[in-house]
């Protein structure tokens, strides 16, 4: 009997088929035979699959697509799934509504396998599952491309292909090139949205992948290696389940009754879809008791642009603050607050009042007006007002002679906040998308970075702790676990947490030349992007990860509050740079690896002699752990709250530079014209006297100025090797001020002067 039913299942299951095919056939007219060879021009593998999309396809693509662009979609679908490393985790019943099909909804019926997937298998390299792969391209996809978000697309629901050459692209653009990139990899991907959010503000289009359930991820949103998380989880909590409009629909070609609500095609029902909204709805955490979300919009005319927005409270002390968005994001995507109900706070943009916000209610929207780059404010002089009405123009020309017109100190203060205010407003959205990408790039090297946030951010901003793995010298799989350990290596207690992988897999993975350049960047990035405390910048590693802070320090004393070296080697490098960078050397007394553990009791020696000699520099921290070898069971994390008693300090009275192999230009307000290795200087400050000692073989010198550590309203001295080389005033410029805020990205490292201090006449 059991045989008998199965059979007669089977059978019945064959003749509605067959009725399908033969509708099918029915609606295409003319274009039948293109159908039927599309089937008969394949391998009798992929037949079915052919016949079963063919089933299911629109009337208007049932009559006009041709057996070759049907036969190619067919086979470059199948190699793509088959070839995957995760081909037996995707059933086939995922292939053949999320891999196979040519397109999401009504785009152009564009020929993208092949292109895409040459694009695109690079980028997966190395992906063990489909989610990992999806992750992966969401990562690389826009910065290989140059497509961004834009409301200035010429249509919302652009093909792959249009969206490729165009560059500009809705959420629905954006989500439809990502689906079809991961589908040319073999990542079954589909197109989910919304027409309405639950409060009427707007619509928006995403991407779900199938990695053994299905996943999310908005498309040019990446969120690192991770899935589900996005922007718009928390509006996604009020989807009505079943709600034509406001329920969260995900695209299917299978059948259903439900049709996928098209924005741009009002009342289209061609489009099947699914109801996925209890999946959004169950997730997203809901703000405390007592306490909504605020939305803040910034815009200047009808266009958002980023700008930092502060929220204080009745004691004026700020309570918030955060950067708003620019028209980069999707339009319902605006940075949020999380505010007690009945709060009452005084709003300032960019520093300029921007009058109260008044929290009612969750999910409160609150637009603000950006102020102009030139606002003239009362006390600007005629030379102030000058150089706003040049910067918002985009900037005085080479050779202006505004450059080096003298500024008093409060023309100059004002002139560096405008700077900042427009450094923010044109780096600031390529620092967001550097951080977003997670990937550095200098020629052909490229630095991944992955990043966590921990604590509450403080006043004056966060913390910044850059963690180096071991590992080097070994093949990348290994330098790629060590990378993986360190990232859960270390917790500090409240900060920003950046994890890089080295560039290289060679043995000095960590003290190359373009290490320093990366750091350099990524540090700006996250003080333009995420208010990072310039002046609370924390380096660390880990074997080979501490042969670079061994070497790094000393010649980035500069950039960073502290640093921590654990169990590694300083091969040629000594510890004379550190004065002024307090730091902390960790070792397992039984960790005799390239004498690891001699060397480190010889710095530990090293460090207090030099303390000793200067007692207001060399503060260090030295354990060497008694009975623990490489691995120090996490002992060496005791270096972490020793390291964030320190905050930088920018301008050092006393400057002792000692040249590495890797040479720089500049340490702190000291600077070299054609540095050289081996070089040892020493510099100090003493009222407006600059004594500079050691220099006989170091050329021509700079000594850069400013009103925080010396009046530049009197004569400056300068004495090198014992002779007087400046004696005079020296002016403010706006040349100086814009020279080191694009040499250093560090609003306190803004210079307001500068003084070349020739090589002496040999005699």
């Amino acid at each position: 009997m059991a045989l008998l039913v199965a059979l007669c299942c089977a059978i019945s299951s064959s003749v509605a088929a067959s009725e399908a095919w033969e509708a099918a056939l029915v609606r295409a007219g003319a274009n039948r035979e293109q159908l039927e060879q599309a089937v008969a021009l394949l391998p009798e593998d992929m037949r079915a699959a052919q016949r079963w999309l063919i089933e299911r396809m629109p009337e208007s693509d049932l009559r006009t697509l041709d057996a070759r662009f049907l036969v190619e979609n067919c086979v470059e679908a199948h190699e793509a799934w088959r070839a995957a490393p995760w081909k037996d985790a995707v059933p086939e019943e995922v292939f053949l509504d999320n891999i196979l099909p040519y397109a999401s909804v009504n785009e152009r019926r564009d020929a993208w396998r092949d292109k895409l997937r040459e694009l695109c298998l690079p980028m997966v390299a190395g992906a063990r599952t489909a989610g990992e792969a999806a992750a992966k391209l969401n990562n690389a996809l826009w910065g290989a491309t140059g497509v961004h978000y834009s409301t200035k697309r010429k249509k919302p629901d652009q093909s792959p292909l249009e969206t490729l050459e165009d560059k500009l692209a809705s959420c629905s653009g954006l989500s439809i090139l990502l689906i079809d990139a991961c589908r040319a990899v073999g990542v079954p991907a589909r197109f989910v949205g919304t027409a309405q959010w639950s409060d009427k503000s707007g619509n928006h289009s995403w991407v779900e992948v199938w990695d053994g359930r299905w996943r999310f991820t908005g498309a040019a949103e990446p969120t690192g290696d991770r899935l589900d998380e996005g922007w718009f989880v928390e509006r996604a909590a009020g989807a009505k389940l079943g709600d034509p409009l406001q329920a969260i629909w995900a695209v299917t070609w299978r059948e259903s009754p439900a049709a996928f609500p098209l924005v741009w095609l009002p009342g289209d029902r061609t489009y099947r879809a699914i109801d996925a909204t209890e999946r959004y709805t169950a997730r997203a955490a809901q703000p405390p008791a007592g306490q909504a979300r605020v939305r803040l919009r910034v815009a200047d005319g009808k266009s958002r642009v980023q700008a930092r927005v502060e929220l204080r409270g009745e004691t004026g002390a700020r309570d918030w603050s955060g950067t708003s968005k620019d028209e980069r994001y999707d339009a319902n995507d605006h940075v949020v607050a999380t505010l007690p109900i009945g709060a009452r706070y005084e709003v300032r943009v960019d520093g300029v009042e921007a009058g109260f916000v008044l929290v009612e209610k969750d999910e409160q929207l609150v637009e603000l007006q950006a102020p102009a780059t030139k606002v003239e404010r009362k006390g600007d002089t005629a030379l102030v007002r000058r150089i706003a009405e040049a910067l918002s123009g985009g900037g005085p020309a080479a050779g202006d002679a505004l450059f080096d017109e003298p500024l008093s100190k409060s023309e100059c203060a004002r002139v560096r906040e405008l700077l900042l205010e427009r450094d923010r407003a044109q780096e600031g959205p390529k620092a967001r998308a550097l951080l977003d990408a997670k990937e550095l790039a200098r020629g052909e090297l490229r630095m991944k970075f992955w990043w966590t946030t921990y604590g509450d951010k403080p006043e004056g901003g966060r913390s910044l702790w850059i963690s180096m793995h071991g590992g080097g010298g070994a093949p990348a799989q290994v330098n790629d676990q060590q990378w993986e350990n360190q990232k859960r290596l270390y917790k500090p207690s409240e900060g920003i947490y950046v994890a890089p992988r080295a560039p290289t897999d060679t043995w000095n993975l960590w003290h190359q030349g373009h290490i320093d350049e990366f750091f350099e960047e990524l540090v700006a990035a996250f003080v333009r992007a995420e208010d990072v405390n310039p002046d609370r910048v924390y380096l660390m590693g880990y074997s080979a990860g501490g042969d670079g802070v061994y070497q790094l320090a000393p010649r980035m004393a500069d950039r960073y509050a502290a640093a921590a070296m654990m169990a590694g080697h300083p091969n040629e490098t000594r510890p004379d740079g550190l004065r002024n960078l307090p730091f902390a050397l960790h070792m397992g007394a039984n960790d005799a690896a390239y004498d690891r553990n001699k060397i480190a009791a010889q710095w530990r020696d090293a460090l207090a002699a030099l303390r000793k000699h200067d007692p207001r520099g060399y503060e260090h921290q030295v354990v060497i752990h008694e009975g623990k070898g490489h691995w120090m069971e996490r002992l060496d994390a005791m270096a972490l709250p020793w390291m964030a008693e320190f905050t930088r300090d920018p301008h050092p009275a006393k400057i002792v530079w000692l040249q590495d192999d890797v040479v720089h230009r500049d340490l702190y307000w000291l600077g070299c014209v054609e540095p050289k290795a081996g070089l040892r200087l020493e510099a100090e400050r003493s009222g407006n006297t600059i004594t500079i000692r050691g220099a006989a073989d170091a050329g021509e010198l700079r000594v850069a100025l400013a009103d925080d550590y010396i009046d530049l309203d009197k004569e400056v001295r300068i004495v090198r090797d014992g002779r007087i080389v400046h004696q005079g005033k020296v002016a403010r410029t706006l040349k100086s001020l814009v020279e080191s805020l694009g040499e250093h990205a560090d609003p306190r490292r803004m210079h307001a002067a500068r003084v070349a201090v020739p090589a002496p006449a040999r005699d």
